[in-house]
């Protein structure tokens, strides 16, 4: 939803300028579209399925050998997070601690009371600006701590991991921002709730669900589109607030967001059904010393955050971060076109169709004191369960499930994801091009953890490929 990659709305004029300044990828993607194992992925350098966290329930399970926090910190940087975690990280992980969730984050009685409204809308949606001023959003407090670390963090070098819980639910947002965006004023979708019956039962059943915890759902959802995009506006303005407080000269900015949002795409909102190119794709923008400014076609992940670092700072990339090193790319160095991409959906099992006798009470639903539904998960056993795999090459995309079932997409023609073309026989070796592409992938992100050991006096040594290539210039 940006303006330089031909989005109608002004949405992040900060964003946009800061990407002209350095490198931005309009081909990257999440490791999977789900808060926790996103977030556990960009910290590894490692996707899912070997981090074993694929749920937003399971940050524990973490497997990794280290995390961004543990190797900064091991090479002399003073490390903060300022902001939403929801992640494995705990306050004695980092030097400097200021964590918020979607409702509240610090004490100050007006931001009490700002954290009590919100939290009545049950991570839904306000239909009038919120009344309270900027400076209670948690954008603007979060930067106000982030600033704060910078300023106190002289003479060290530091990491700092800037986490905004915006844009997500609850859509709220006060003037000027409610304002901005109206809903006459949005574009048309691409896709609406029309197309429910061609995308399949996940979809159809999320949007049922809505319905049922939000009868007022197809009513305000345009509401919620216009709030979302007012919540774009003011994150970027908070942004700008921290960028323009930090050295730039000497300072590597990443910006990145874990997942997408449906923003009113096949009538949904939020995530939960598949990998679509809504929920998949995100932004990623890096700037700073050394990065070269240009627009790259390079298919790039998440995870390529972790490796991309330590070749940043001079260090080794450490056994087990899968992801691949895009230093090289982003300084104009000789580098692979990365010609595709990958990601992950579901946590095991078979995927339901809603026949079975789960009660959505105990999964995705919180009732409130009143007996009314309290809000809705849309993280759950029917969109989760399963396992799914995607990847992307150029203008084709493929998904293909437990069950064999296919998705195969020229996203060129077809941005909205409607004519499945798997099982076509003009385009078979299309299809069979990226299946092949697709067992690469797998096999690359078998995780490499434990290393082979000693035995018998005798010891394998895995031949690493030059920065995680693995694939020639």
């Amino acid at each position: 939803m940006c303006r330089r990659e031909g989005y109608p709305l002004d949405t992040t004029p900060f964003l946009d300028a800061l990407a002209r300044q350095g490198t931005w990828f309009d081909r990257a993607y999440t490791t999977m579209p789900a808060c926790v194992p996103a977030r556990v992925s960009m910290l590894t350098g490692r996707w899912p399925s070997a981090t074993r966290v694929r749920t937003n329930y399971d940050a524990g399970a973490v497997v990794a050998a280290t995390d961004l926090f543990k190797f900064f910190r091991a090479h002399g940087y003073r490390t903060a997070l300022c902001g939403k975690n929801h992640s494995y990280l705990k306050r004695a992980d980092a030097d400097d601690w200021f964590e918020t969730g979607h409702v509240g984050g610090d004490d100050t009685a007006e931001h009490k009371a700002f954290d009590e409204y919100v939290g009545q809308m049950h991570m839904h949606l306000a239909t009038e600006p919120t009344p309270f001023p900027v400076e209670c959003q948690l954008p603007h407090r979060i930067v106000n701590k982030a600033r704060q670390f910078v300023a106190a963090t002289k003479t060290q070098p530091y990491f700092l991991w800037l986490s905004f819980p915006e844009p997500h639910n609850p859509y709220q947002v006060p003037e000027p921002y409610y304002s901005l965006f109206p809903p006459a004023s949005l574009p048309p979708l691409r896709a609406g709730a029309e197309a429910l019956p061609i995308k399949g039962f996940p979809y159809q059943w999320c949007r049922q669900q809505f319905e049922k915890a939000f009868p007022d759902f197809a009513a305000t959802l345009d509401r919620a589109r216009a709030n979302y995009h007012g919540l774009l506006r003011l994150l970027d303005d908070q942004i700008k607030r921290f960028v323009e407080s930090v050295d730039r000269a000497n300072t590597i900015i990443v910006f990145l967001s874990d997942h997408g949002d449906f923003v009113g795409e096949y009538g949904l909102l939020r995530k939960g059904p598949e990998l679509p190119e809504v929920l998949t794709r995100i932004p990623l923008i890096v700037t700073g010393p050394g990065v070269v400014r240009q627009q790259s076609p390079a298919h790039v992940s998440l995870a390529d955050i972790f490796p991309t670092l330590c070749e940043a700072i001079g260090a080794e990339i450490p056994d087990g971060v899968q992801g691949r090193n895009l230093w090289p790319l982003l300084t104009g160095q000789p580098a692979p076109e990365f010609p595709s991409v990958y990601a992950e959906h579901g946590f095991g099992g078979l995927p339901y169709d809603g026949t079975e006798p789960l009660d959505p009470t105990k999964d995705g639903f919180r009732p409130s004191a009143s007996g009314r539904w309290g809000g809705y998960d849309e993280l759950n056993s029917w969109t989760q369960s399963g396992t799914m795999r995607m990847v992307r090459r150029g203008d084709w995309k493929l998904q293909l499930d437990v069950l064999g079932r296919g998705q195969l997409y020229n996203l060129r023609e077809d941005s909205a994801e409607l004519r499945n073309r798997y099982g076509e026989p003009a385009v078979a070796d299309v299809q069979r091009e990226l299946l092949a592409e697709l067992a690469v992938w797998q096999m690359r992100v078998a995780d490499p953890l434990p290393l082979p050991g000693e035995w018998q006096g005798r010891r394998y040594v895995p031949k690493r490929a030059p920065h995680n290539y693995e694939r020639p210039t």
